[in-house]
């Protein structure tokens, strides 16, 4: 395990709040004790959570131009997930690429205009305005909320063909047995709480509808304890790589040929007694003269490259209201 994730069972064993954020495959975490998060350097704005002083004012002739990762390359990677796919070594496989976004603002002022459920500000090196929720822990009982399903709210009857799509649903339903079978390394009396409830959000550039379900189980009292281990076992997301994980995984970077780092990495705080994380997408990064936004979508069998790309594109976006 790495050693920063055994700080958060030392830290949850005395019973001390902290923030974490952990990369894509778990390699990289960094624990901050709370009282030690310095605001100059890194904020937050969770769900009951933030060390964020608000800021309405906003951005005046928002600036964001997209210039998205090249089709060639995203079909030679496509063409080798639908190869793994067709031959039964996936059933579902998260393919993500990097897009160049330019733009006159900074991070800090991006941080600052977007609305999501979950923010967070890393000086000069990257943003995350992310909708989706990881795991929340309250009460000794842990919930997981996946989100796979995507549409723009602007299509005709859009929710009904959202859940009426057959590539949608077997996506959905994937993910869901997946994160029910993680869960259960880690709790008992896993349930289904909520299927495939639909959410609004609201983009810089449209209004996209996604697709997402509530998963739970029932925690042993020594969890605070075992905090680390917990996320040791669950990572990467079910989400944001697909089934069965860990060939999938290999997929991924044998597909992608770029490195995730801290996208589709996992963020939160724990405040003592519970927990609240997301999965990190709606990524921005620092790059030379310019930003990286990582972005990408669930592939099945049923999938066509042109829409996904598309829908690559589509999750390119800053959440403005």
């Amino acid at each position: 395990m790495n050693c920063d994730l055994k700080q958060m069972n030392e830290l949850g064993e005395k019973r001390i709040p902290f923030l974490f954020i952990i990369n894509f495959d778990g390699t990289q975490a960094q624990v901050i004790p709370l009282s030690e998060v310095n605001p100059d350097v890194l904020l937050y704005d969770f769900p009951q959570f933030s060390n964020t002083i608000k800021n309405s004012t906003g951005l005046i002739d928002f600036d964001f131009r997209i210039e998205p990762v090249n089709f060639a390359r995203y079909a030679h990677a496509f063409d080798l997930v639908m190869r793994h796919l067709n031959y039964g070594d996936s059933f579902l496989t998260n393919l993500t690429m990097p897009s160049v976004v330019r733009s006159k603002h900074t991070l800090s002022e991006i941080y600052f205009a977007a609305h999501a459920r979950y923010k967070l500000w890393f000086k000069d090196q990257f943003v995350v305005f992310s909708p989706e929720t990881f795991i929340t822990i309250q009460q000794g009982i842990i919930r997981s909320f996946p989100m796979k399903g995507t549409i723009d709210a602007s299509v005709p009857q859009a929710e009904s063909k959202l859940l009426a799509s057959e590539k949608e649903l077997a996506e959905h339903y994937t993910i869901v047995d997946l994160i029910r079978n993680d869960l259960s390394m880690v709790a008992k009396n896993v349930r289904v709480e909520r299927f495939r409830a639909i959410e609004r959000i609201q983009t810089h550039r449209h209004a996209i509808l996604q697709m997402s379900s509530q998963i739970a189980g029932d925690l042993p009292k020594d969890f605070h304890a075992r905090l680390g281990d917990i996320f040791a076992k669950l990572l990467p997301a079910g989400s944001i790589t697909g089934a069965p994980k860990k060939k999938t995984v290999e997929i991924i970077r044998e597909a992608e040929q770029y490195q995730r780092g801290y996208y589709t990495g996992v963020m939160g705080v724990y405040d003592g007694n519970d927990l609240s994380s997301a999965v990190m997408i709606r990524f921005l990064e620092k790059a030379d003269g310019h930003f990286i936004y990582k972005s990408g979508g669930g592939i099945t069998v049923q999938s066509h490259c042109e829409e996904e790309y598309q829908e690559l594109i589509d999750k390119i976006y800053v959440p403005l209201t």
